[in-house]
């Protein structure tokens, strides 16, 4: 892991923080935006818009998602999550709009245990 903390040692912790506050809102609108196409595809099937609409939805949402697991590691450091903290956190990014919670509840300095 020593290869994360020389990567992001470039930047500071203010700007870590708030990308990764901006990834996790991003990645729960994406959520949204998503279950809107699946009810579109459902609905219309053979629409070629449905099907733009969901590829192009589908590929945003997996880089949010890739950013969010990337950021993972460069957040636990900071923020000094032990084993638990970084499991919920993991987990977060499989459940519909976890992500505002983990960014809401966990990722904060004066976290009371």
């Amino acid at each position: 892991m020593n290869f994360i903390e020389k990567y992001y040692s470039k930047y500071p912790e203010e700007k870590l923080i708030n990308w990764f506050k901006q990834i996790c809102f991003a990645e729960a609108i994406s959520w949204l935006l998503l279950f809107s196409a699946m009810i579109w595809i459902r609905v219309e099937p053979e629409n070629i818009f449905a099907i733009i609409y969901i590829s192009t939805i589908g590929s945003i949402h997996g880089l949010f998602f890739t950013l969010y697991l990337i950021f993972l590691p460069a957040i636990r450091k900071i923020y000094d999550w032990d084993d638990e903290d970084f499991i919920f956190a993991l987990m977060g990014a499989f459940f519909p709009f976890a992500t505002i919670w983990v960014d809401k509840k966990l990722a904060r300095k004066n976290r009371v245990e």
